[in-house]
């Protein structure tokens, strides 16, 4: 099990870092999900998200990771296309991995899922960077416009993995909605820090210049010994 201590964006320690977005409409739930996550805390209201950095260390399968998660304003779309503006843009290009927010009482929130999919993978399309469907307010089932199987259905279409989730009610779907994003982000860091640490072990291969040299001492040396015999 993973557990979490608090550090300031400013003073995590250093390591391996996880980086991770948060993005969808505007007043769907994005940093009730965050704190909840990483505080255990639900706060009803919140002042209009500016885009904060929180920063937290978390141990994954014994090992110390510090995960960083980026709260960004909300998504708007004009006609076909989206209106990020140029802070969503970055952090979308920033992170390791990506959580789309849609909210089930908002069925535009939930249309605009699919071009914000669209823009991530633009974002990184040499890469198959790990992205999550959250459909947040799951409690708020007398105002509800998005049933589970469309958001299923879409995840399922896009090949993402589907979570409906209670900010307010269920901190342990969103624990493990974030927990299994960050072991999957993990496992496809560690070959890299594998290899590293392979690297690391492994001793320098002597200099071909100085073997070759090591050589012809040998036959200069042998050549005066067969010299001196001859003699």
């Amino acid at each position: 099990m993973s557990t979490i201590a608090e550090y300031p964006a400013t003073e995590c320690p250093p390591g391996r870092v996880i980086k991770i977005a948060v993005i969808g409409g505007s007043g769907v739930g994005k940093t009730a999900l965050v704190v909840r996550f990483l505080t255990r805390r639900f706060i009803g209201d919140y002042e209009r998200n500016a885009g904060t950095l929180y920063s937290r260390q978390i141990q994954i399968d014994g090992e110390q990771v510090a995960i960083q998660v980026q709260d960004t304003p909300g998504v708007q779309v004009n006609g076909h296309n989206l209106n990020c503006n140029e802070q969503v843009n970055r952090s979308i290009q920033w992170a390791d991995a990506v959580v789309l927010v849609y909210s089930i009482t908002d069925c535009k929130s939930f249309e605009i899922i699919n071009h914000l999919h669209q823009q991530v993978r633009r974002t990184h399309a040499d890469s198959r960077i790990p992205i999550i469907i959250v459909a947040n307010k799951a409690d708020l089932l007398h105002v509800k416009q998005v049933e589970p199987h469309q958001g299923q259905k879409l995840a399922n279409m896009l090949g993402c993995t589907f979570y409906e989730v209670s900010a307010s009610e269920n901190y342990n779907d969103i624990y493990n909605a974030f927990h299994v994003l960050c072991k999957e982000i993990s496992k496809q860091q560690a070959p890299i820090n594998t290899e590293k640490r392979r690297s690391s072990l492994i001793p320098r291969p002597k200099s071909p210049n100085m073997q070759d040299l090591k050589r012809r001492f040998k036959q200069a040396l042998s050549a005066k010994v067969r010299t001196v015999t001859s003699v």
